[in-house]
């Protein structure tokens, strides 16, 4: 083996937004403290992409929504350039009938739109909108708050559970009895005990399912849909761009991490942790280059750390087992596409370009969405898909030329185990079929298209690291849920060995652009390094 090439106190692997966070955080508290990706650019999947000259898009994540105000305040992130937009609309979902559901930020206008399908949905949507803020902002507490261990638990986890309760009890009678009422449902039950329309419902309903690979009959999906609700924004979900692209965020963290005195240095892939003695010593890298440190810090998909970075003799052949049968299947892809103007959508007559600065959502009914769920369970791609599209160019012109758009597409259902075809072969047609799908909705859209980028489950594994292509690094079920996230017994940020941790979206709270999982996993290793540093003492 190589001598080492450097020591350090805490080596974070990946610099995905999350792993940018937790170094960050760290670096913050005096530790010296480098961060590793094995691509050229830091991010993952929080990169802005250029389709052709001077026309940039979203990447794969197209939106920064949920991304806490606490990591935004306390990394400093808009002395780092980090500048964000908020539009009035969340979301726009045209229907087969030339019609529209819109949802806007003010839940009252939103209210007010809809009777024109239903005074009962519109009168609805006010009680609705404010039970999903009630009920999401307990889950913001157990975002919080670090998962107990429940084959072992401290007096830590006792205090923790303490506060847990109290922001339970602080719910009141009736909520505290719906939270766990609405936890387990699927979020088809959950709006249509609200709404009597299917085109509303299935427009509240899409959030349940994004990105996952479950549908809106799937048990526990309603927790999805609460979960997205957690950081605001309620029924209507947060929606919050960088201006510059998401890479903007990329950027702004790694100035942050940097100015409290990180490293962050990319196109250095690490190969395998090193262990002695039941703990970290450090890593090695592709190269054979040899780093030391007492902490290490995966930012990737449990998977991968368990399964590739560790020695299944340190494991031993139980956790092994476990690591593989993670539940991690990918039905999501990307298309990016550059357009010459702005798409005209049926529905949105008369009001400008007002109503598309949000989400545009192809998902007419619960019906559709559950047909297109069917088509993944068996390796297909749906003919008919969940689409969420936005075009980031009306909020942020910095995006591309005067007069040039882009259109960042989220494919649904799209799995990454084909059955009886590859990739390879189907990566072309996807563009196609995002375009047939949006051309009864947006005539003419197909015209407009000057470029396109196609991002499959494949390429987002190959590319950024997502074991078969979850860009949550693990269903959001209620399986790999909380304590359960990823596995029972590891789901404190501390992984298989003394000094490993996870801070990526397999940890708990999971997946989407937050800065959770890094910055709870930061506050848990300090509290290990101040814990180890009395015991010297």
């Amino acid at each position: 083996m190589s001598q080492p090439n450097g020591s350090y106190d805490a080596i974070v692997v990946g610099a995905g937004h999350n792993g940018l966070v937790c170094g960050a955080y760290l670096a913050k508290a005096g530790l010296n403290t480098i961060i590793l990706e094995r691509r050229e650019a830091a991010g993952g999947a929080v990169a802005t992409s250029e389709l052709s000259p001077g026309v940039r898009a979203p990447t794969v994540a197209h939106s920064i929504g949920r991304l806490r105000p606490s990591v935004i305040r306390d990394l400093k992130l808009q002395e780092h350039g980090l500048a964000l937009l908020r539009p009035d609309v969340r979301m726009f979902a045209p229907q087969p009938d030339g019609r529209a559901v819109t949802l806007w930020a003010d839940p009252r206008r939103t209210g007010h739109e809809l009777r024109e399908w239903s005074p009962n949905d519109a009168n609805g949507y006010i009680e609705f909108d404010r039970k999903v803020q009630v009920l999401g902002s307990f889950l913001a507490h157990l975002d919080e708050t670090t998962p107990p261990d429940l084959r072992s638990p401290a007096f830590g986890d006792a205090l923790a559970g303490l506060k847990l309760l109290r922001a339970y009890r602080r719910l009141g009678k009736k909520s505290s009895r719906e939270v766990l009422r609405v936890l387990p449902m699927a979020v088809a039950d959950f709006v249509t005990e609200a709404f009597e329309t299917d085109a509303v419902r299935a427009a509240v309903a899409a959030r349940g399912v994004q990105f996952t690979a479950m549908g809106p009959r799937s048990p526990g999906t309603a927790a999805v849909l609460l979960a997205d609700s957690s950081s605001g924004g309620g029924a209507a979900g947060a929606l919050t761009i960088a201006r510059g692209g998401p890479g903007a965020l990329a950027e702004a963290l790694a100035g942050a991490a940097r100015s409290f005195g990180a490293t962050v240095r990319e196109g250095s892939e690490v190969k395998r942790v090193v262990t002695a003695e039941g703990r970290v010593t450090g890593v090695v890298l592709d190269g054979g280059e040899v780093m030391e440190a007492p902490i290490v810090v995966a930012g990737m998909d449990p998977k991968q750390v368990l399964l590739r970075l560790l020695d299944p003799g340190v494991l031993g052949p139980t956790l092994v087992w476990k690591a593989q049968n993670l539940r991690l299947p990918g039905v999501v892809a990307k298309v990016n596409l550059a357009l010459s103007g702005i798409p005209r959508f049926l529905g949105n007559e008369g009001d400008g370009d007002a109503r598309l600065q949000g989400r545009i959502v192809i998902a007419p009914g619960l019906d559709y969405l559950e047909r297109a769920f069917d088509a993944s369970k068996y390796g297909g791609v749906s003919e008919s898909p969940y689409l969420e599209a936005t075009i980031p160019t009306l909020l942020d012109p910095t995006l591309a030329p005067e007069g040039t758009h882009v259109m960042s597409v989220v494919v649904q259902y799209a799995p990454y185990h084909l059955r009886n075809a590859q990739w390879n072969d189907r990566a072309e047609s996807l563009s196609d079929l995002v375009l047939r799908t949006l051309e009864p909705h947006a005539p003419g859209v197909s015209n407009l298209v000057t470029a396109a980028q196609v991002i499959t489950p494949v390429d987002l594994e190959r590319i950024y690291g997502m074991t078969e292509g979850h860009p949550l690094h693990g269903e959001p079920s209620l399986d790999q849920f909380f304590a359960w996230r990823p596995l029972l017994g590891h789901a404190r940020y501390r992984l298989a060995v003394e000094g490993l941790y996870l801070c990526g979206a397999g940890a708990h709270p999971g997946g989407g652009v937050t800065g959770g999982p890094g910055q709870n996993a930061a506050r848990e290793i300090l509290k290990d390094r101040k814990r180890r540093g009395r015991v010297r003492h």
